[in-house]
Order: C-alpha cells, then sequence, then structure tokens
C-alpha cells in the first residue's frame, strides 16, 4: 500500500487514521482519489470538505464509523449512508454480543485492505445486470467461510487469534490470517468475472485443470488424505491442489499477496534489490506502479528477494516466516495468467 501523508500539515498517516495526531485535524480515506486526507468541518453537523483540492465537494463519513469499523469517505448528497466498502456488506455480526464488535472490526479492516487493492486494480465490485452481479459479504457466527454466487461468507470466529491458530493447526495450514481468507474467496467471485463470462475456460483448463471436476469429492479426498503427494510441483499450496477452483483461487491470493507486498515495500524504502549496491550510490531502480504498470516477472524478481529477506526478519524475532511458500514454474504460470486476465480486464 502506498504512504499516506496529511494533507494538512504532511506528516505520516496510515490508511486506518481518523485524526492527524499533529495539527489535529478529521482524516478520512478518499475512494475516490484512493488517498487519506484531511477534513474541515462544513457549517452542517457532521459534514466536511477536502482542505486540498476540490474544497466545494461535501463529504462525510460512512456511517460505521459510529462503530469504530470505518474511516471511509462519501458524497454527502450520496442517499448511501454508507462507503463503496461497508455497501457490499449484507450481513453483520450482532453487535450487542460479546466480542462481536471487536471481530467485525477486525473484519472490516482486513476487507478495507482488499477492497482498496480491487480499486487500485480498477476491477468491478458490481457486474450487474450480468453475472456474478455485485460482490456481497456476510460476516455471522456459526456459519461456513466460503464463496456462493458472489457472496463471500466469512465466519467471524476467524477474528479471535485462539481459534484461528487452532485451526491452522488442525488443517497444517503454513499460514491463515483474515485478509488471506478474504482475498482467497474473492479469487472465486472474480473467476466468474475474469474468467468465466470473459470466455476464457479453455486457457483456464490447460493450466488450472477442469473446474466441473466433482467438488464435493474432491475435497472428502484432501480432508481424508491430505493434499496430493507433488502439489510442490505444481501449486502455491497444498490446498490448491485439492481442486481447479481452490488452485485458482489460492494462486489468486497469492498474487494480491505479491502485489500489495511490493508495494508497501517500495513505499517503505524497504527494497531488496539494492542489497548489491554500494552505498551512496544513485538509486537506479525506477518506480512503477505495481498495480498498472509492472510485468510478472518483473513482479517476482521483486517479490522473491523481499520474502526471503522478511522471511530473516521474522526468525531474528522469533516469529514463523513472513511467506512461508515456494513458487514453483507450474504455479509461476498460473499467476501469470491471474496477471494478465487482471491488466486484461482493466
Amino acid at each position: 500500500m502506498r504512504n499516506f501523508s496529511c494533507t494538512k500539515c504532511g506528516t505520516k498517516v496510515y490508511f486506518k487514521n481518523v485524526t492527524c495526531l499533529k495539527c489535529g485535524h478529521a482524516l478520512g480515506f478518499d475512494p475516490d482519489t484512493l488517498a487519506v486526507i484531511a477534513l474541515t468541518p462544513d457549517a452542517e453537523p457532521g459534514l466536511y470538505r477536502r482542505i486540498t483540492g476540490d474544497t466545494r465537494q461535501v463529504l462525510r463519513y460512512c456511517s460505521n464509523v459510529v462503530h469504530g469499523a470505518c474511516n471511509w469517505l462519501t458524497r454527502a448528497d450520496d442517499q448511501n449512508l454508507f462507503c463503496v466498502a461497508c455497501d457490499l456488506n449484507r450481513t453483520i455480526p450482532n453487535l450487542s454480543e460479546p466480542g462481536s464488535l471487536t471481530a467485525w472490526q477486525d473484519l472490516e479492516r482486513a476487507k478495507k485492505r482488499l477492497v482498496y487493492s480491487l480499486l487500485r486494480f480498477g476491477l468491478p465490485l458490481d457486474t450487474s445486470p450480468a453475472p456474478p452481479g455485485r460482490l456481497i459479504f456476510d460476516f455471522a457466527r456459526n456459519t461456513m467461510t466460503g464463496h456462493l454466487d458472489g457472496v463471500i461468507t466469512i465466519n467471524i470466529l476467524e477474528a479471535d487469534a485462539v481459534e484461528r491458530e487452532r485451526q491452522r493447526q488442525q488443517f497444517d495450514e503454513p499460514y491463515r490470517s483474515l485478509l488471506g481468507h478474504l482475498r482467497h474467496e474473492s479469487g472465486h467471485y472474480y473467476w466468474q468475472v475474469l474468467v468465466e463470462s470473459a470466455g476464457l475456460l479453455e486457457e483456464f483448463r490447460a493450466l488450472f485443470g477442469d473446474e466441473r471436476a466433482d467438488y464435493q469429492s474432491a475435497l472428502t479426498q484432501h480432508h481424508t488424505y491430505g493434499p496430493k503427494p507433488d502439489w510442490q510441483l505444481n501449486h502455491v499450496s497444498g490446498y490448491a491442489s485439492m481442486h481447479p477452483s481452490e488452485d485458482w483461487a489460492e494462486t489468486w491470493a497469492h498474487y494480491l499477496h505479491m502485489v500489495d507486498s511490493v508495494d508497501t515495500a517500495e513505499a517503505e524504502g524497504m527494497e531488496p534489490r539494492a542489497a548489491g549496491l554500494i552505498f551512496g550510490s544513485i538509486w537506479p531502480f525506477k518506480k512503477y506502479d505495481v498495480y498498472r504498470d509492472e510485468t510478472l516477472d518483473s513482479l517476482l524478481e521483486r517479490w522473491v528477494p523481499l520474502t526471503l529477506a522478511l522471511n530473516s526478519m521474522n526468525r531474528s524475532m522469533g516469529h514463523a516466516d513472513y511467506y512461508p511458500f515456494v513458487i514453483p514454474n507450474a504455479a509461476r504460470e498460473k499467476l501469470r495468467f491471474v496477471h494478465q486476465v487482471i491488466r486484461g480486464k482493466r
């Protein structure tokens, strides 16, 4: 993710901030410019204007700001009380239940990061009247995490770090996070948008396999016997070997991991490509918008040394690897397909 600065005083601020700690101005995320902006109160309570830029436009916070779950902005004349991201929610937890508010806040933070990436890619959040229609989120208790016909369902127990770790160990996963879940499940939605509706099924099947294979049988096989013995040769994860649909969703999630992490590393000045340079030499690398410009090969050239460096950093602090995966050549070509269909849609 890019870095943000207060548009009033220039202090570094963060994606979720609602106040600049230096100058005290209100902050909000503007989905139109994909930036955190400083605000000045308008004459009417609850309304604001930009301090810089188009100061004529009147803005207000998403209604979920009262729950501490959102800092995104919307136009004051918009009849919808929710921002572009919160408007995708169909179901939220019962906030009167113990733990629900905190869990939902965590889920919203992860979802906002996902939606930010989708907007940076220029991907649609609603394909209506064509299928699958609008991207929808259900956050609820006592439900199965998954995707069906454009609806992403997340069990809010995934926001409980202890429960999430228990399930990670139960399913023998090297990595499990809220953002990872959301990225994975969004992959199923965008398969319908970028592959099925785009007429790219044959190209997809040549790489991932036939998605028409019986899913329930594949799931039972996976949970009974584990991933395919040779999965490391063809997939980004063991779960990806379960079924072509899951292979796509896992590859999609890894692509989003890669792009967001490289974008953040560049913004923070963490560039492993400089490891062999002499200190004081001229910085030789042109900056790119990794969501728009770079080829897959150049992204991977940056991604691999970044993950190696961050894995070493995590080990230095006694933590698990930042990116506990290896990308085989077959998975690289699947990532290339994801890269191409995203760029082609935009």
